[in-house]
């Protein structure tokens, strides 16, 4: 699976694969993974935003 598709899973942009293992490890991966995904938009949005301000 892309990197890209795995992604718009993790943020319920596109729908979860079927044929995905379900176990309770792989389920606190996928929710580490998700959490760090936003932590990091949230961190280049603010970084962009004090880029604006600062300049304005």
């Amino acid at each position: 699976m892309g990197v890209l598709k795995q992604i718009a899973e993790y943020l319920y942009l596109r729908k979860k694969d079927p044929n995905r293992p379900d176990s309770s490890y792989v389920k606190y991966m996928h929710g580490i993974n998700r959490i760090s995904i936003l932590l990091f938009l949230f961190a280049i949005i603010v970084m962009v935003y004090r880029m604006c301000v600062k300049k304005g």
